[in-house]
């Protein structure tokens, strides 16, 4: 399968399950990028060793080619630029997974208004920025798919961590629009909703109920891209769809003592 795959937080444990996964179901080229790529070598040998054949600069029937490259998810104006060389260098882009984020300290956003602004700034309006210039990209080669990530936080958003859940929350309703908008053009919008993920960037913290971990969203991932040409809302587990149809319905007393 002649097919290049870029991941947008080329560090992300689960952006590279994702790249391992689809490097392994047969992905020439794997793009990952990230603020320093040069610190990328463990993540790039995961990734090609998992490729068909093993190992990089292979290509087609030679392994999976993995690629790093520079990438600020906060520098908006470099969006564009890192796009546009990806698909000159590579052909095309055929899947975008967009797994940068963070989830900064609540308790400290809640009185310092710069830190607030910069979780909101990484986790909502970078992530609008990027998936409107990849939209732009992918529609203008003829298709491709964009993987999303928003979060069960933003279904209902907790006052335990409303920072971080109200920016999952404008990103899980900007990326169901964007998918409105780009059904009919060859664009694919797949858009994950997980629960907790038990991983480095939830460490030390309590598991909630229903938890995951990177490898399970990364397998969910993989099986909503490969299945059908239409976009799709995953929530992994697959059981919070249910759940959260009931903890919407909770009186606001109860809900600002949930956990996050």
């Amino acid at each position: 399968m002649s097919e290049t795959v870029l991941v947008l937080g080329g560090r992300s444990e689960i952006g590279v399950g994702v790249a391992q996964r689809l490097a392994a179901g047969g992905a020439s080229t794997v793009v990952l990028a990230a603020r320093r790529p040069d610190e990328l070598a463990a993540e790039a040998a995961r990734v090609a060793a998992a490729g068909a054949g093993g190992g990089p600069g292979g290509g087609p029937g030679g392994g999976t080619v993995v690629d790093t490259v520079a990438f600020d998810a906060d520098d908006l104006a470099g969006h564009r630029p890192l796009l546009d060389d990806v698909a000159a260098r590579h052909g095309r882009i055929d899947v975008a997974v967009v797994a940068f984020g963070i989830l900064g300290d609540q308790a400290r956003a809640e009185t310092d208004a710069a830190h607030a602004a910069a979780i909101v700034h990484t986790d909502y309006l970078a992530q609008v920025h990027l998936l409107t210039e990849l939209a732009q990209v992918l529609r203008a080669q003829g298709g491709g798919t964009i993987v999303v990530y928003s979060s069960v936080a933003g279904v209902r958003v907790r006052r335990a961590n409303y920072v971080y859940g109200s920016a999952k929350a404008g990103l899980d309703g900007f990326a169901s629009g964007l998918a409105d908008a780009l059904h009919g053009s060859g664009v694919r919008l797949v858009l994950i909703r997980p629960g907790f993920v038990v991983g480095r960037m939830t460490e030390g913290m309590s598991p909630a109920p229903l938890s995951s971990t990177p490898d399970r969203v990364a397998d969910a991932t993989v099986r909503a891209v490969r299945r059908g040409s239409g976009n799709a809302d995953v929530w992994v587990p697959g059981a919070l769809r249910l759940l959260f149809l009931a903890l919407r319905l909770l009186p606001r007393a109860v809900w600002r003592r949930m956990p996050r």
